[in-house]
């Protein structure tokens, strides 16, 4: 179950789709042609990310059957790579942060992203399904998006779920930090990788784009939660070879399980509404 995973870090521009596919789809195929089997590709990466209003990103959006996902459809087809990549999705008339993962059959399997960040809100309706685990001949491969990584219970639906890698679609933008520190976005998705005994392939974008600079974080963990590649700068392409396998060992040490272990009957107020919180507290 050894697997060479890669993420394309690359630079987008909002507004211009033609370009970004192009740029998108360069990097994945230069990726696989490198012995990736397994290409992440960012967030939104057909739209960019930046909006000046709704009006904007619905005319970005574009069906699932559009150009974009149709391209790493033929990728992966003619690869044998799955690929795994981030689209701002027209829904007939409705929008979605969408994550998709392409294998070399052609199934499409769809990810919509629940957790909004910021001004998505204004663009995009959240998801309701739970994060997928897809079956493939490199292992089982998660999929969610950017913020949902903040939310250790989307997380751990994933791991509980039998995933051996999550592949996140991402754009971070970037946020003052104490000089020499690893961005917080990358300690998450060790933490994530660690607490749950899975790989993480999180791929960033490069910019900036109408003033806004991206983390560029880009970063493959293992399941101790250690990155074999990245975070690097600029565009670029991230990759590290992953004996899945691993994920499926849950041990740390003789005695400890972070699944057997688990104790789910004491855990019920992390999965309370917060109404159902307040209503307790008076």
């Amino acid at each position: 179950m050894s697997v060479r995973v890669a993420c394309c870090q690359v630079a987008l521009a909002v507004g211009e789709a033609g370009r970004n596919r192009g740029r998108v789809l360069e990097a994945a195929e230069r990726a696989a042609r490198e012995g990736a089997g397994i290409v992440v590709l960012p967030e939104l990466s057909n739209s960019g990310y930046v909006f000046h209003d709704l009006g904007e990103a619905h005319r970005l959006a574009e069906p699932l059957d559009g150009p974009t996902v149709r391209g790493w459809m033929d990728l992966s087809r003619r690869s044998g790579a799955v690929v795994v990549g981030g689209l701002c999705e027209d829904r007939g008339g409705r929008i979605s942060n969408t994550a998709v993962l392409v294998d070399p059959s052609g199934e499409v399997t769809v990810y919509r992203k629940a957790h909004l960040w910021g001004e998505e809100t204004l663009f995009f309706e959240p998801g309701d399904e739970e994060p997928p685990v897809v079956e493939t001949d490199f292992g089982r491969i998660g999929v969610v998006i950017c913020y949902d990584l903040e939310f250790p219970e989307w997380v751990r639906i994933v791991a509980l779920a039998g995933c051996d890698i999550l592949c996140a679609p991402t754009n971070w933008p970037l946020y003052p930090r104490p000089a020499g520190e690893r961005p917080m976005e990358v300690v998450r998705v060790q933490a994530n990788a660690a607490a749950n005994r899975i790989f993480i392939a999180a791929c960033d974008r490069a910019g900036p784009e109408r003033g806004v600079r991206w983390v560029e974080g880009s970063v493959i963990a293992d399941p101790d939660g250690w990155p074999l590649a990245g975070p690097r700068e600029g565009e670029g392409i991230i990759s590290a070879s992953c004996d899945l396998a691993t994920a499926r060992d849950k041990r740390i040490g003789e005695r400890n399980d972070v699944f057997a272990d688990r104790r789910p009957e004491l855990y019920g107020d992390v999965v309370k509404t917060n109404e159902e919180r307040r209503q307790e507290a008076r």
